[in-house]
């Protein structure tokens, strides 16, 4: 790109960012006589700047990433964690998301030990088909090493139109060369609702992994899996879930909620409140409910969670949610970009604000410090937010939404090492085929498994005394042969081994009792009133 063609691009784009610190400023400056002149020295001071930085810096600037990566970003990120702004590839990749189809091989890649490895290849999708399992090592993507590649960058690499090929060379624990692979890309549909299953008899299971376009429609299918009238309970699973469009939100909290009731409301500076109501209603069918979240439930899944739990419709367990509560409206540019902006916030049906404190954190503060049992900690230390359900029970707000039953999904340190910190399981996962290339669906973890899983933590210099191991050897166990059922016989049907010993799945199974009075109660205090 040329100087000149690096001007005239930057030149809108720097108009863009300065409207932005025109909003930020014109709504944080007091009244005065003349408040628009110290916008204007600011924006003066701007323009200077990135001039100074276009003639002088030591190398040629560029305004791609001057403008998409530098200013506008460090103006947003003024503002509060979630606004930001979209380039082209980021802009698209929210679209698809929202639209929960791409085209490309359909895997999921993630950084493990400065490598770029699979964690899952999708049911059906053609990475799975080629071959591609769990833990390999994805070492060049069309004879391009992945070596100092971020994860987005290599899955951009991944990607591609339906039809073309891609030829991918991956490292597997045990195999003495590189494998090779040529995956024909094709659409990857990406379903909202993941499992679907009579987790013990009468009691129905339903995983949603994010709220998509098309999560509404897929949980209406999912329920009717079920024969609801004679259904002893449901058990609505919404961890680790980053939630996604606000009307999804919305349409699946009103298949549980009665006709009329509030789900969500939200305002902000610029725009009056705007409640959102159950429109169809749950027809009646009241079965006990229980809500499954845990820090990672965000936005949307917040919603569900925090009308649920407003009116007594069902109990909550788990560990309290992320405490993402900001509506972000999304703006069209030119060439292809957009602008998140948040614009409200969210609040539930007692009057909660679901968003918790951002103001003086970093971004990895506010993103991972209260992660891996700091959580409470941090959220003792904040002001509470209370109201009350409709059957007279206390709430909180201002941080995210607490569970009525807390249940810890890694309930001590050992375990949080080695399944967060040191991914024994997931590694030793990969070993354990190596060394005997396959399991059987009759595989259990005997005392010969556990054997080599002492083993290869010596190997890889994790600590643990053989009390540790014994305190925790039901979790070991389980978790060993999910790892590998995962590995070989895919996401779903691994992860179907580990839910019903889930300790946050257990107790959700204990309480639906509890759901059930809960429900009866509020309907009666209704109909009192």
């Amino acid at each position: 790109m040329t100087a000149l063609r690096r001007s005239a691009f930057a030149i809108p784009l720097v108009i863009l960012v300065c409207a932005l610190l025109g909003g930020v400023y014109g709504g944080r400056v007091k009244a005065t006589e003349s408040p628009d002149s110290e916008v204007e020295d600011s924006l003066r001071s701007l323009a200077k700047v990135y001039s100074a930085v276009e003639e002088n810096y030591a190398e040629p600037v560029n305004a791609d990433k001057a403008i998409y990566n530098g200013a506008i970003p460090g103006v947003l990120r003024n503002l509060d964690p979630h606004s930001g702004f979209f380039d082209p590839k980021a802009y698209q990749l929210w679209r698809e998301e929202q639209r929960g189809r791409y085209y490309g091989v359909g895997m999921q890649v993630a950084l493990r030990g400065g490598k770029t490895v699979v964690l899952v290849p999708f049911p059906g999708s053609p990475a799975q088909k080629a071959g591609l399992r769990r833990g390999d090592v994805i070492a060049q993507v069309d004879n391009k090493p992945t070596d100092n590649l971020t994860t987005a960058e290599v899955a951009e690499l991944l990607k591609g139109q339906k039809g073309t090929t891609v030829r991918i060379v991956a490292l597997r624990e045990g195999s003495n060369r590189p494998l090779e692979f040529l995956v024909t890309r094709d659409e990857i549909p990406r379903s909202a609702v993941e499992q679907v299953f009579e987790v013990q008899p009468g009691i129905g299971y339903i995983k949603i992994a994010n709220f998509n376009e098309s999560t509404g429609r897929e949980l209406g299918s999912a329920l009717r899996k079920f024969d609801v009238q004679r259904l002893k309970g449901l058990i609505l699973d919404l961890r680790d879930n980053p939630g996604g469009l606000l009307t999804e939100g919305v349409a699946v909290a009103d298949m549980f909620l009665a006709k009329g009731q509030v789900i969500v409301s939200h305002r902000g500076r610029a725009s009056g409140e705007k409640v959102y109501w159950a429109t169809h209603g749950n027809n009646g069918l009241t079965y006990p409910l229980v809500v499954l979240i845990n820090h990672q439930s965000a936005s949307a899944s917040e919603i569900v969670a925090g009308a649920i739990q407003d009116h007594d419709r069902g109990l909550v367990v788990g560990e309290t949610s992320f405490g993402k509560g900001m509506v972000q409206t999304v703006y069209p540019l030119a060439d292809k970009t957009a602008l998140a902006l948040t614009t409200a916030f969210f609040h539930t049906p007692s009057g909660r604000l679901i968003q918790r404190k951002f103001a003086g954190l970093s971004l990895y503060d506010y993103y991972y410090y209260r992660d891996e049992g700091q959580k409470e900690d941090a959220e003792n230390r904040l002001p509470r937010q209370t109201r009350v359900t409709d059957s007279g029970r206390t709430v909180y707000g201002g941080g995210g939404i607490t569970p009525d039953e807390k249940v810890s999904a890694l309930p001590n340190p050992f375990l949080r090492t080695l399944t967060v910190q040191k991914y024994a399981f997931f590694n030793f996962a990969r070993y354990y085929l190596g060394a005997h290339g396959t399991v059987s669906r009759d595989f259990q973890a005997t005392d010969a498994v556990l054997g080599e899983f002492r083993r290869f933590l010596d190997r890889e210099k994790i600590p643990y005394t053989d009390n540790e191991l014994q305190q925790n050897m039901e979790t070991i166990r389980r978790q060993i042969k999910q790892e590998l059922f995962i590995s070989v016989l895919g996401k779903l049907e691994g992860e179907r081994i580990g839910i019903e010993a889930d300790p946050q799945v257990r107790r959700a199974i204990e309480v639906l009792p509890k759901a059930k009075e809960l429900a009866l109660n509020a309907r009666r205090i209704f109909a009192q009133r």
